[in-house]
């Protein structure tokens, strides 16, 4: 089979279309024929073994694990003998959250999963292309709000980076959840963001959200271009300050995050987790159920093929993508 591999640590040009093994198939898992996946910050980082904490589990010199891509959408073609969640010729989506040791391999024509896995049938009227979108970055946004953010009904709810892949997911979880919704991009995404349904959308090289005087029961910052300081401005005094931002620095990345905002939310006395991806069978299934019910559609911005993962990981990697980036196989 095709499959998209690297050896070593470096820019896009170090993945590579390869004639591959078929995966294994153990007794608990199923074999995916895989239609579409989708790319995330994630990928770009195990692209470049960065930051470099990470090449304690993925590898000090070199990736250990030559395979990439963690959403999917497809076929199931094959389960082994334990399983009994899937049959042969469901079609289903799923994927692998934020582990830099754990990924579903999603960039080749097959891949295996546990049937445990965060993989469940693919939501009816979505295609492959759309139903790979969603699994990291939709179930990122729904742990954000949901799970840390304990989101409610009538919640002032700002996000902070609206128009990139978690951040469209975030604005439509947000509004299915009954929030008002304060929603944070570029001039050229202003229009894309209110059509799916920010009450409020603030042009950030126009304005300053953080001076416009309004208070927000939780803000959900996605891009980490501005202060704790500036952020607890604008925070309710109970509010949440959530960050998932891309991890900053070549070293240690989001663990500094991580510190910063722990000793800082015991100054200031305001709750302020840190939000990583945690994969969840459960979760998966809850936002197919939105999907279904017309409350969740997923934004495309470009797609590729299989052979040119490499210009896909490369346009994510600048950070300016609307929605998500997919690739048809």
């Amino acid at each position: 089979m095709k499959a998209i591999r690297y050896r070593v640590y470096g820019p896009p040009d170090v993945l590579q279309l390869e004639d591959v093994g078929m995966p294994a198939v153990g007794d608990d898992e199923i074999l995916i024929r895989v239609k579409a996946a989708s790319v995330n910050p994630l990928d770009w980082h195990n692209m470049r073994g960065t930051p470099y904490l990470v090449r304690l589990t993925m590898g000090l010199s070199r990736p250990k694990d030559h395979a990439m891509g963690g959403d999917l959408a497809g076929c199931v073609e094959a389960v082994g003998r334990n399983v009994t969640k899937f049959r042969p010729g469901d079609e289903v989506f799923g994927g692998r959250g934020n582990s830099p040791i754990e990924r579903a391999a999603a960039f080749a024509e097959y891949a295996s999963l546990h049937q445990d896995a965060m993989v469940t049938r693919k939501p009816v009227g979505l295609t492959f292309e759309e139903a790979a979108s969603v699994p990291v970055a939709a179930v990122t946004a729904l742990q954000a709000l949901c799970h840390k953010g304990r989101i409610r009904a009538g919640h002032r709810v700002l996000i902070n980076g609206a128009a990139g892949g978690v951040g469209t997911f975030a604005v439509q979880l947000a509004k299915a959840y009954g929030a008002e919704v304060t929603a944070v991009c570029s001039t050229r995404n202003v229009e894309m963001v209110g059509s799916i349904g920010a009450d409020h959308v603030v042009d950030y090289t126009k304005e300053d959200f953080t001076r416009t005087g309004r208070r927000y029961d939780l803000v959900l910052d996605l891009v980490a271009n501005r202060s704790l300081t500036d952020n607890r401005r604008i925070l309710d005094p109970k509010g949440v300050f959530l960050e998932c931002a891309p991890a900053e620095g070549l070293w240690a990345g989001p663990v500094v995050a991580l510190v910063k905002m722990m000793v800082y939310s015991k100054i200031v006395r305001r709750r302020m987790p840190f939000v990583l991806c945690k994969e969840s069978q459960d979760d998966l299934v809850v936002l197919r159920e939105l999907i279904e019910a017309g409350k969740i559609t997923p934004v495309i911005d470009r797609g590729y093929t299989l052979g040119e993962v490499p210009e896909a990981v490369g346009y994510l990697e600048k950070g300016h993508a609307r929605g998500k980036v997919v690739i048809t196989l």
